[in-house]
């Protein structure tokens, strides 16, 4: 019998692998070819690619803003790819990927599982430019994804969210994953045993709505008053308009305020050697990667009571869930464990115990494989 041809759409290589790559290895055991696209591959990424036995494919996609031009290249050649691969089944990610991988299979009559992992900057709302993007963005989901056999969510409030705007119906045909999962096996527990020297981690894109600015000011307020606690942080610079200054990161790194790694790839080293993760996310989450890597190695969680976020921690058991946009509730809950460091290790134990209960990328992939197999009827 002739293998079934799944084809991955991604934003960027990377994710294919960090996020999608145990998926995609899931895939090949279970007898599927499956196609990686992503606009400009890296050498590196296309190497691993192959190395797990996938095929990357390029395709032209402007990651961020409106050319309808552009983007309609990127239907056109997305659609060429469904027809010269002959695919099976689409199962695209993200935003754009999405919207115009879910219009490109449609045109080839080629089923679709859309997966949305996030609404992110354009359904923030905070502008008069962003809320047009948002309407612009709504009406593009309801055209593009109206005949994809399954849409699976990582959060009940973006399906909510989906449902007040019109976006779907009620007699769509939807499913839940707990975000993209995480490997167990490389992200190991490490129990923490924190005295007076607690360490603080942040890991995200260096944007405003990450609550960037909030973790710097709380970290400038709390060094002040314990000098020996660290607060560390990780991402790298973004070309965004709401990207944090460069200069004022490394100020405070120069002044001894925060440790600014850059970028890292061996997250979970990091995490392993932190004592709590903090995300003051602001942003429309799917359900936060580096959260779930944190539960996985042991790290109590601070992070915000808003979509997505709040999925990843029990309040008071594995960590706290804090108002967004408020300096006052962050400094107070990173307080809490500078005051209470017995806390960490506890609160540590019960964050590895919620990753093995819902966030094991086995129980993901194998969920969404049944969504794949019943699509395809195998």
């Amino acid at each position: 019998m002739e293998k079934k041809r799944i084809l991955l759409i991604a934003s960027y290589d990377g994710s294919l692998i960090e996020f999608r790559g145990d998926f995609i290895k899931n895939l090949i055991n279970n007898g599927f070819d499956v196609y990686a696209a992503a606009p400009e591959f890296t050498e590196h990424y296309r190497k691993l690619i192959k190395d797990i036995g996938a095929v990357p494919i390029d395709f032209k996609l402007q990651r961020t803003g409106l050319n309808p031009l552009k983007d309609f290249k990127s239907i056109q050649e997305l659609k060429s790819i469904i027809k010269r691969h002959k695919i099976d089944l689409v199962f695209p990610y993200t935003v754009k990927p999405v919207i115009y991988g879910s219009i490109a299979a449609n045109m080839c009559k080629v089923p679709v599982i859309s997966l949305i992992t996030g609404l992110g900057y354009a359904f923030t709302g905070l502008s008069f430019k962003v809320r047009t993007l948002q309407r612009f963005n709504e009406m593009l989901y309801k055209l593009s994804i109206r005949k994809n056999k399954v849409i699976v969510f990582q959060n009940k409030d973006d399906y909510e969210l989906f449902l007040d705007r019109k976006i779907i119906t009620k007699h769509q045909k939807v499913d839940f994953v707990s975000g993209s999962g995480v490997n167990l096996n490389k992200y190991t527990f490490k129990e923490k045993n924190p005295t007076e020297n607690v360490s603080f981690l942040l890991i995200a894109r260096l944007i405003k709505e990450k609550g960037i600015a909030y973790y710097m000011e709380a970290a400038k307020i709390l060094k002040a008053k314990y000098p020996k606690t660290e607060f560390h942080l990780i991402g790298g610079n973004e070309n965004s308009p709401s990207a944090i200054s460069k200069d004022e990161i490394n100020l405070l790194h120069d002044q001894g305020v925060i440790i600014f790694h850059g970028i890292q790839h061996n997250i979970e080293k990091h995490l392993q050697q932190r004592d709590v993760f903090v995300l003051p996310s602001y942003y429309r989450e799917g359900l936060p990667r580096t959260n779930l890597e944190a539960c996985a190695c042991g790290n109590p969680i601070i992070t915000t009571d808003s979509v997505g976020c709040r999925e990843s921690v029990r309040h008071g058991v594995n960590g706290f869930l804090i108002e967004p946009q408020s300096q006052d509730a962050l400094i107070e809950a990173m307080e809490y464990f500078i005051t209470n460091p017995d806390k960490i290790k506890e609160m540590g134990y019960n964050s590895r115990k919620y990753a093995e209960e819902r966030f094991d990328v086995n129980i993901i992939n194998n969920d969404l494989l049944k969504l794949i197999n019943n699509v395809l009827k195998i």
